[in-house]
């Protein structure tokens, strides 16, 4: 599997040909370039193992080279050196097989890593030499008639014509690789960048939410300091209810010490009582003031605060409805990122 760090990491050495090109399509493109150049080829990973069917392979190969084990491992070692030559230079690399045709190597390299490789050829650049052909059909322990045979039956072409076909599947399949990696790196960076605004979305929902509640509490707490201002007016005005009777009260207790001292000794119990009566009627009096003292200091307090909570409220709902316009606006973002991240999934 591979790995993407940060969205746009990805770790090479896991790095395979299929994670960046469509298989199928690559044996569809090397099925047809092998048919009507009539050169065989095959794709390998980079441990020589085939990742495609060949395609267009010569009887001289098929049914006699690879026929037996030893011509097989020297196959599979010829590739593997064409291979290694190729992989120094970046470039194709045109070599003469053990059975003693004409191959090429083309890397298939992303950003600088190669991650496999197109082999090709299995034609010739002169009419076959018998002599060696029936050597190498000892050597590798098959019919030497049948193998000079299926040597005279291969296509005999020109090296300047060989170098251009290894040139096109080259290019090809390194457009291909190109191509499907910075698919892949754009796949990982939608993903995460998904991922990210999702995150933020739900973030910004929540806050949205407690933005709403902050600012539902703020109208219930001016709501709740303007009572509070109407119950301190409802107590003063008692209270001026209280100094109107404490007024009253002195004058009745004044008058009554006055009707008293004209009793005389019969009034003077009246008299007594009409003095506590003063006394408590200036009490109130001094109490009702010192309590109007304070309601209007509480007055002046709510005032204030009632002033602080409606900048508050009107910051909390602009901050609010900042922040519904912000998510609306990453919900859209998210949408967007959702898309991308589906086409950048989608198969090739």
């Amino acid at each position: 599997m591979i790995k993407i760090n940060n969205g746009t990491d990805v770790d090479l050495d896991l790095l395979e040909i299929k994670d960046v090109i469509d298989i199928s399509l690559l044996q569809k493109f090397q099925d047809n370039f092998a048919e009507s150049m009539n050169i065989a080829s095959v794709t390998v990973d980079v441990n020589g193992n085939e990742v495609t069917k060949p395609s267009s392979y010569t009887d001289f190969c098929a049914n006699y080279t690879h026929s037996t084990k030893i011509g097989d491992d020297r196959c599979a070692e010829s590739h593997r050196r064409g291979g290694e030559e190729a992989a120094k230079t970046g470039r194709p690399y045109i070599y003469t097989c053990h059975a003693g045709l004409i191959d090429f190597a083309a890397p298939i390299v992303v950003d600088g890593k190669q991650i496999g490789t197109i082999l090709g050829g299995q034609v010739l650049t002169s009419s076959p030499n018998e002599s060696k052909f029936r050597q190498t059909a000892k050597e590798i322990g098959v019919n030497e008639n049948g193998f000079v045979e299926a040597a005279n039956k291969v296509k005999v072409t020109s090296e300047k014509g060989v170098r251009a076909a290894a040139e096109v599947l080259y290019i090809i399949a390194n457009a291909l690789s190109k191509i499907g990696y910075e698919e892949l790196k754009i796949k990982g960076m939608s993903q995460v960048l998904s991922d990210n605004f999702n995150q933020i979305s739900a973030t910004m929902e929540e806050l949205s939410a407690s933005s709403v509640n902050v600012t539902n509490n703020q109208h219930t707490l001016s709501e709740e300091i303007v009572n509070v201002k109407k119950i301190s007016m409802e107590i003063n005005s008692i209270l001026d209810s209280i100094k109107s009777i404490a007024d009253q009260t002195k004058m009745l207790g004044l008058n009554a010490s006055i009707e008293a001292a004209r009793a005389g000794e019969a009034g003077r119990g009246f008299g007594v009582v009409a003095k506590e009566i003063g006394n408590l009627s200036q009490n109130s009096k001094q109490t009702a003031l010192k309590i109007s003292e304070l309601t209007s200091k509480i007055q002046q307090s709510v005032d204030k605060t009632i002033e602080s909570s409606n900048s508050t409220l009107e910051t909390t709902e602009q901050q609010s409805s900042a922040i519904q316009e912000v998510t609306a606006n990453l919900q859209e973002v998210t949408q967007l990122t959702d898309k991308l991240n589906t086409m950048a999934n989608a198969k090739k």
